[in-house]
């Protein structure tokens, strides 16, 4: 294998610090959920634009239906996860809101275990539960705050659920369709959607203040095109797992700078509650590489 221009390792750091801003900007911005989201996916494909019709539109020609209907369905999913999850930060902290969003990993377990009857190991287990009793103290501590506190940690949640649904449609078809007309359909797919949304829900696409549209297209440059795809460009050299890991820590970097640049508070139960889902998922994720390399060597 070739060996990389730059340290996979920095990649995964400044990937990680890219994605932590995301619910800064949104906090920051004005706009309605749903009208942030379509703005950044919509930036996101027109940016692509120059990459993806050169060199990459005759794959579209070439997917069959279940991958033109697994990839509609994934950018519906991928709409309303960020509707869901923008939403959830217009009544919860930003540190909440990002840490129960970050159980992804556990939440495409269990879709696994359903859909594709996938087992687990005991301890696997185990680490799950422990990652439910941190998200339980996050919300105990919100209810504390207020209702709406706790609300928004269910919005969270549910967009947990719905980026989770949207990663295991769009496995199947990224088997057959490479990464940049899969994201570039996809994210089309998402910003269709949410244009509809918008428009059924009366929110309104325009005018925003000039610090809006900054914030917009700053969504669709850091977090969505630099830090997804310095996470896709460094899968080439580090596992899944690692970077499912190195992923946690979005929260951290969020909470941090959530501090600094909007004055919010941490209270004690976000910090234990979000130490015990990122322990718990992190060890969730090793103890289910360990297990799927004995089954590797048993076969």
């Amino acid at each position: 294998m070739e060996n990389p221009k730059i340290n996979p390792y920095f990649a995964l750091i400044v990937g990680v610090l890219s994605v932590s801003t995301s619910a800064i900007f949104v906090k920051l911005s004005s706009a309605d959920a749903a009208v942030i989201a379509f703005y950044r996916l919509f930036f996101s494909v027109v940016l692509m634009i120059p990459l993806f019709f050169p060199n990459y539109i005759k794959e579209l020609f070439v997917m069959n239906i279940k991958d033109w209907i697994f990839s509609i369905i994934a950018g519906v999913f991928l709409a309303f996860h960020f509707i869901l999850w923008f939403e959830s930060l217009n009544y919860t902290t930003v540190a909440s809101s990002t840490v129960l969003v970050t159980l992804q990993p556990l939440f495409a377990f269990v879709g696994t275990f359903f859909l594709f009857n996938e087992r687990f190991s005991a301890k696997a287990i185990l680490c799950g539960f422990a990652a439910i009793i941190g998200s339980v103290i996050i919300s105990w501590g919100d209810f504390q705050i207020s209702g709406s506190a706790l609300y928004g940690d269910f919005l969270a949640l549910a967009a947990c659920a719905f980026i989770t649904a949207y990663l295991l449609f769009g496995q199947e078809v990224r088997k057959r369709i490479s990464l940049i007309t899969y994201t570039f359909t996809v994210y089309f797919i998402s910003s269709v959607t949410l244009f509809v949304y918008v428009l059924l829900s009366g929110s309104s696409l325009y005018p925003y203040p000039s610090a809006d549209w900054i914030y917009f297209l700053l969504l669709a440059l850091i977090p969505t095109l630099l830090g997804h795809t310095l996470f896709n460009w460094s899968i080439k050299w580090l596992s899944t797992s690692t970077i499912s890991m190195a992923i946690l820590f979005e929260p951290v970097g969020a909470a941090i700078l959530a501090v600094y640049i909007l004055n919010e508070k941490i209270l004690w139960t976000q910090i234990i509650g979000g130490m015990i889902i990122i322990v718990s998922v992190t060890l969730f994720l090793v103890q289910e590489k360990k297990s799927k390399a004995v089954q590797g060597l048993e076969k």
